[in-house]
């Protein structure tokens, strides 16, 4: 075996659905500045009043959906991680979680005391934000800075385009686009509006319906929204669906702060109001299931949608431990540009 390591990282996860666990995970993920970009104090003021209340509602959300295993989202980017051992031949492949455990500082540790020098990092996260392909590029940086590791690293780059990634999508959803539905809803998960604007120099984003389809190469490098857009549009085009089959919505809103639009409760109440009664949904914006898929979109946007008149809500699986996904990893992180 060599020694150039692949390191996985997914958002992350609590330890359990106590609610104590659960304010710790939320306390960890809210006060990162990439996630709410506010200055500290502020920051902390605001964390402070979510977590007096929300760690209880999250966890009965996370009780809701919790495997025998663990967390779903974990035990799913576990199996992940055994598959792509089959396929990365180069060196070992370590799982990290940006939040709560293992996490990027342990999973570093461990390939640092293996020899390696080498790693590339893969954010699993299709499209480009701050706040989350940023945030794990710069949290593995801290922790070569502070622990002195002698580490070069490959970063996977943002993949919503690439043709890998579009058709292990269209793998893993063309049986249940095989079957009989009235409408197709891809729903990413939301971001507010002022992360966008923060990264785009050229004034461009949210300028009009057509923002994200004419935005120059500059802007959608890191414009989150632009980026769905294009995955959603290519997953169309791959699997021949008309316009009128399929549209694209934002989920996971937090907080007063205006999101990018449209929202996925609101394109809920709408399908159903238009006579959609069997309703698709994916959500390409996480490779694997998790509270957002499984309980947002699984259990109360399925109550959500049959309150407004729809019948059915099929919640189309993430890419998981797909082999269709596998295969398209391994070949996305072999071609990762070097970053020294």
């Amino acid at each position: 075996m060599s020694n150039h390591a692949l390191l996985l990282v997914n958002l992350g996860s609590p330890a359990s659905t106590e609610v104590a666990d659960v304010r710790r995970y939320l306390n960890q993920f809210l006060m990162d500045p990439y996630v709410v970009d506010l200055p500290w104090p502020l920051r902390r003021l605001l964390v402070s009043l979510i977590l007096l209340k929300r760690p209880a509602a999250s966890a009965h959300a996370y009780a809701s959906i919790w495997w025998a295993e663990g967390s779903p989202l974990v035990v799913l980017s576990r199996r992940l991680q055994a598959a792509m051992r089959a396929q990365w031949t180069q060196g070992p492949v370590e799982l990290a979680m940006r939040y709560g455990e293992p996490s990027i500082e342990t999973a570093l540790q461990r390939l640092a005391a293996q020899g390696i020098q080498q790693v590339t990092l893969a954010p699993l996260y299709p499209q480009f934000a701050d706040s989350t392909t940023t945030t794990v590029i710069e949290e593995a940086r801290r922790v070569v800075r502070a622990a002195n590791l002698d580490m070069r690293f490959s970063i996977l780059a943002p993949f919503y385009d690439q043709p890998e990634y579009i058709e292990a999508l269209a793998d893993s959803a063309r049986p249940y686009l095989e079957q009989d539905f009235d409408h197709l809803l891809l729903s990413f998960h939301g971001l507010p509006e002022r992360h966008l604007r923060k990264l785009d120099p050229a004034k461009h984003c949210l300028k009009g319906p057509d923002c994200c389809r004419t935005a120059p190469p500059q802007v959608l490098a890191t414009c989150y929204r632009a980026q769905c857009m294009r995955s959603a549009a290519a997953f169309a085009e791959r699997m021949g669906l008309r316009p009128e089959q399929w549209s694209v919505s934002f989920q996971s809103r937090l907080g007063r702060d205006k999101w990018i639009e449209p929202y996925t409760e609101s394109r809920l109440a709408e399908l159903a109001g238009q006579g959609v009664k069997k309703l698709l949904v994916m959500c390409p914006a996480f490779v694997a299931d998790c509270i957002e898929t499984l309980e947002e979109i699984g259990d109360r946007g399925l109550e959500q949608f049959q309150a407004a008149g729809g019948e059915s809500l099929q919640l189309v699986p993430c890419l998981n431990d797909h082999p269709s996904w596998v295969a398209a990893l391994k070949t996305l992180s072999e071609r990762a540009p070097l970053m020294l």
